[in-house]
């Protein structure tokens, strides 16, 4: 007889992670990669490439703000519970420049119910270049069978 051992909240929020990233074409056609996942956190790197570049020579804002919520969805997603973003605010600190490798790093501030309060730093060398903050909301539905937790 087979008994599945629980998975622990690490192994769970790893287990989700990997579920979401299969379908994750967005952040995996800008290039991003996944660093560290774990329960409430999770903390993914991007390079500024050439079309990632804005007229002031400096990483567009926007592509900025991908990797943060990106990052954030990951880490409101980890608990098994589907959630989207409800609402984001990004304050830029520094520009990001071509070949710089952005490293952001969510973690979770408050989970009650279905709404979730993450913060997010976006970092070029341990520098902070951006810092959002993310309100999450579930929606339904796991990312692996309920018999897995």
């Amino acid at each position: 007889m087979s008994v599945k051992t629980p998975l622990s909240p690490d192994d769970l929020a790893r287990a989700c992670a990997e579920a979401m990233w299969k379908d994750d074409d967005a952040s995996q056609g800008l290039g991003m990669e996944i660093l560290d996942v774990k329960a409430g956190q999770a903390t993914l790197a991007m390079t500024v490439q050439p079309h990632m570049v804005n007229g002031h020579g400096i990483a567009h804002g926007g592509f900025i703000f991908l990797l943060a919520d990106s990052t954030f969805a990951f880490a409101c997603n980890s608990h098994n519970e589907r959630a989207v973003a409800a609402q984001c605010n990004i304050s830029f600190i520094k520009p990001g420049k071509l070949g710089d490798r952005l490293v952001a790093t969510a973690k979770e501030i408050s989970w009650t119910g279905r709404s979730g309060i993450y913060d997010v730093r976006v970092t070029v060398d341990g520098v902070a270049i951006a810092e959002l903050r993310g309100h999450s909301r579930t929606v339904g539905g796991a990312w692996i069978p309920a018999a897995e937790k």
